[in-house]
């Protein structure tokens, strides 16, 4: 599986971590580094076997794109980016440019506007595809390479007519709420400090997977995740006992607490403990003897 990333300069494979707000990792997917992130982030949050009810979910750049935009929206919930080059978003016109100009945006709007025809035309089939992946009759990777390779079909233009349509209504969304650009920052900088966890609990040989079957590698990701969350379920119960005496709780101000969160690492030991007692020998003659 091992492969070239080329956005970090090196060999590997792809871990996507679905995390939740408050650090707890509900999906955990090993893929390879040239793997759809669009595709993995659909997965997971379809399929990431517990009862919450994702509405939205927060990617970075490389974890959307147009088409991902289409399908988050027929699966039911928002795609919400944080774009590394938002200065360079084009908004997708409603109508026809004859019919309706907009003096003020004219140089973010793109020249064609949704094709709002093609959309109805196509709506079933792209129903019907959602419903595959929603169903796990069809796979989100396989669907997504197959509509990258083959940008002249119909369906495919449709998708692209209905994420630029979605996307649009985002953008209007995030420029214009301070609040929701907020929020997806927080949502991302978890994200960033669980991966700085991980680098911290997965030392061994420089943060290496030191097996190529991919059962051993998926074997090291689930222990990593199990971990993971083992840390924030022991770290929530120790800030819990800790708030719990009145002295640190009035020491505590909102912003104190709105800074709380279960992944401190600093007092975890990763290499365990090892007990030196100088006044014991090792008995090295009954081995010996033994042997």
């Amino acid at each position: 599986m091992t492969e070239w990333h080329q956005r970090y300069g090196g060999r590997g494979v792809m871990i996507y971590w679905h995390v939740d707000k408050r650090a707890t990792c509900v999906h955990s997917q090993l893929k390879q580094v040239s793997s759809s992130e669009v595709a993995a982030m659909i997965e997971g949050v379809l399929h990431h076997g517990t009862v919450l009810d994702i509405d939205r979910q927060f990617v970075d750049t490389h974890g959307q794109n147009v088409i991902g935009f289409a399908f988050c929206y027929l699966l039911g919930f928002d795609l919400m980016p944080r774009l590394k080059g938002i200065a360079t978003q084009k908004l997708a016109r409603a109508d026809r440019q004859t019919d309706c100009c907009y003096a003020h945006i004219e140089p973010i709007c793109m020249g064609k506007p949704v094709d709002w025809d093609l959309i109805a035309r196509h709506y079933d089939e792209m129903v019907r595809l959602a419903s595959a992946l929603k169903l796990r009759t069809a796979d989100a990777e396989a669907i997504l390479r197959r509509f990258t390779r083959g940008q002249t079909h119909p369906v495919f233009s449709a998708l692209l007519e209905l994420g630029k349509a979605v996307k649009t209504i985002f953008l209007c969304r995030y420029l214009g709420n301070v609040e929701l650009r907020r929020e997806i920052n927080s949502g991302l900088n978890v994200i960033e400090l669980w991966n700085s966890v991980n680098d911290f609990i997965f030392y061994g040989n420089g943060n290496e997977l030191v097996s190529n079957r991919r059962d051993d590698q998926e074997t090291s990701v689930l222990a990593l995740h199990l971990l993971q969350a083992s840390l924030v379920y022991v770290n929530t119960i120790m800030l819990q006992n800790v708030l719990a005496e009145p002295e640190w709780r009035e020491r505590m101000t909102p912003r104190d607490m709105a800074a709380l969160n279960p992944l401190p690492h600093k007092h975890i030991n990763p290499y365990g403990t090892f007990d030196l007692d100088m006044t014991a020998r090792l008995p090295l003659e009954q081995e010996a003897l033994a042997a």
